[in-house]
Protein backbone atom coordinates (compact mmCIF):
# COMPACT_ATOMS: atom_id res chain seq x y z
CA UNK A 1 0.00 0.00 0.00
CA UNK A 2 1.31 3.74 -1.18
CA UNK A 3 2.22 5.49 2.07
CA UNK A 4 -0.36 8.73 1.83
CA UNK A 5 1.34 11.91 3.81
CA UNK A 6 -0.93 14.09 5.38
CA UNK A 7 -0.53 18.02 5.95
CA UNK A 8 1.41 19.49 8.60
CA UNK A 9 -0.82 20.97 11.44
CA UNK A 10 -4.02 21.15 11.10
CA UNK A 11 -6.94 18.42 12.12
CA UNK A 12 -7.46 14.62 11.49
CA UNK A 13 -10.92 13.59 11.63
CA UNK A 14 -11.49 9.92 11.96
CA UNK A 15 -15.47 8.74 10.73
CA UNK A 16 -17.12 5.48 11.86
CA UNK A 17 -15.23 3.52 9.87
CA UNK A 18 -11.79 5.38 10.77
CA UNK A 19 -12.91 5.11 14.85
CA UNK A 20 -13.68 1.13 14.50
CA UNK A 21 -10.18 1.13 12.36
CA UNK A 22 -8.61 2.04 14.85
CA UNK A 23 -9.84 0.28 17.71
CA UNK A 24 -9.09 -2.85 15.79
CA UNK A 25 -5.62 -1.94 15.47
CA UNK A 26 -6.11 -1.96 12.20
CA UNK A 27 -1.95 -0.82 11.11
CA UNK A 28 -2.92 1.29 8.28
CA UNK A 29 -5.10 3.31 10.48
CA UNK A 30 -3.04 3.08 13.27
CA UNK A 31 -0.21 4.21 11.32
CA UNK A 32 -1.99 7.24 9.99
CA UNK A 33 -3.05 8.42 13.16
CA UNK A 34 0.69 8.28 14.51
CA UNK A 35 1.95 10.30 11.49
CA UNK A 36 -0.80 13.05 11.94
CA UNK A 37 -0.11 13.47 15.32
CA UNK A 38 3.65 13.53 14.85
CA UNK A 39 2.91 16.34 12.24
CA UNK A 40 0.93 18.24 14.99
CA UNK A 41 -2.32 18.02 13.89
CA UNK A 42 -5.09 17.19 16.25
CA UNK A 43 -7.12 14.13 15.88
CA UNK A 44 -10.79 14.37 16.63
CA UNK A 45 -14.05 12.94 16.13
CA UNK A 46 -18.08 13.39 16.28
CA UNK A 47 -19.60 12.68 19.86
CA UNK A 48 -22.00 11.06 17.40
CA UNK A 49 -19.35 8.91 16.21
CA UNK A 50 -19.25 6.96 19.44
CA UNK A 51 -22.40 5.92 19.32
CA UNK A 52 -21.98 4.63 15.82
CA UNK A 53 -18.97 2.93 15.95
CA UNK A 54 -19.72 1.16 19.44
CA UNK A 55 -21.17 -2.64 19.45
CA UNK A 56 -21.46 -4.91 21.94
CA UNK A 57 -18.31 -6.70 21.08
CA UNK A 58 -16.66 -2.94 21.41
CA UNK A 59 -13.30 -3.72 24.06
CA UNK A 60 -14.76 -0.98 26.71
CA UNK A 61 -11.30 -0.79 27.96
CA UNK A 62 -9.81 -0.09 24.37
CA UNK A 63 -12.74 2.20 23.48
CA UNK A 64 -11.58 4.26 26.88
CA UNK A 65 -7.63 4.30 25.62
CA UNK A 66 -8.33 5.01 22.48
CA UNK A 67 -10.90 8.64 23.35
CA UNK A 68 -8.69 9.40 25.48
CA UNK A 69 -6.45 10.22 22.65
CA UNK A 70 -8.85 11.99 20.46
CA UNK A 71 -10.86 15.16 21.28
CA UNK A 72 -14.62 14.60 21.11
CA UNK A 73 -16.54 17.35 19.11
CA UNK A 74 -19.54 17.98 21.02
CA UNK A 75 -22.98 18.90 18.52
CA UNK A 76 -25.46 20.73 20.29
CA UNK A 77 -28.30 22.40 18.88
CA UNK A 78 -26.20 25.15 16.22
CA UNK A 79 -23.89 22.12 15.04
CA UNK A 80 -27.20 20.00 14.55
CA UNK A 81 -29.02 23.23 12.22
CA UNK A 82 -25.16 23.60 10.88
CA UNK A 83 -25.47 19.68 9.93
CA UNK A 84 -29.32 19.90 8.85
CA UNK A 85 -28.04 23.10 6.20
CA UNK A 86 -25.33 20.83 4.78
CA UNK A 87 -28.03 17.97 4.10
CA UNK A 88 -30.01 20.22 2.61
CA UNK A 89 -27.29 21.65 0.26
CA UNK A 90 -26.48 18.36 -0.59
CA UNK A 91 -30.02 17.14 -1.63
CA UNK A 92 -29.67 14.33 1.30
CA UNK A 93 -32.09 12.90 4.11
CA UNK A 94 -31.62 12.95 7.48
CA UNK A 95 -32.87 9.52 8.31
CA UNK A 96 -30.01 7.89 6.29
CA UNK A 97 -27.29 10.60 6.68
CA UNK A 98 -27.49 12.33 9.74
CA UNK A 99 -24.40 10.73 11.41
CA UNK A 100 -22.09 12.03 8.38
CA UNK A 101 -23.45 15.05 8.34
CA UNK A 102 -22.63 15.69 11.93
CA UNK A 103 -19.43 14.31 10.95
CA UNK A 104 -18.93 16.50 8.16
CA UNK A 105 -20.11 19.50 9.51
CA UNK A 106 -17.22 19.33 12.40
CA UNK A 107 -15.14 18.80 10.14
CA UNK A 108 -15.30 22.08 8.37
CA UNK A 109 -15.19 23.63 11.74
CA UNK A 110 -11.93 22.68 12.49
CA UNK A 111 -8.20 24.01 12.22
CA UNK A 112 -7.24 23.42 8.40
CA UNK A 113 -6.03 21.78 6.49
CA UNK A 114 -9.01 19.07 7.67
CA UNK A 115 -8.41 15.52 6.59
CA UNK A 116 -10.89 12.92 6.92
CA UNK A 117 -10.48 9.07 7.00
CA UNK A 118 -13.84 7.76 5.73
CA UNK A 119 -15.05 5.03 4.21
CA UNK A 120 -18.26 6.96 2.79
CA UNK A 121 -16.20 9.30 0.48
CA UNK A 122 -18.80 9.98 -1.62
CA UNK A 123 -21.11 11.22 0.74
CA UNK A 124 -18.41 12.71 2.31
CA UNK A 125 -17.89 14.69 -0.69
CA UNK A 126 -21.20 15.87 -1.14
CA UNK A 127 -21.16 17.08 2.79
CA UNK A 128 -18.07 18.64 2.53
CA UNK A 129 -16.87 19.51 -1.14
CA UNK A 130 -13.60 20.18 -1.47
CA UNK A 131 -12.86 21.70 1.94
CA UNK A 132 -11.66 18.61 3.53
CA UNK A 133 -9.61 16.22 2.46
CA UNK A 134 -11.04 12.34 1.78
CA UNK A 135 -8.56 9.37 2.88
CA UNK A 136 -10.15 6.16 1.79
CA UNK A 137 -9.84 3.93 5.26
Amino acid sequence: MARRKLSHEGTLVLDSEGLSKLLGDDEPVVALVAEARSRGMEVVISALTIIEAVHARTNKARLAWVLSGLRTVPVGDEEAKAASALLMAAGLHGHKYAIDAAVAEAALRQQRPVVMLTSDVDDMRKLCGDRVRLVVV
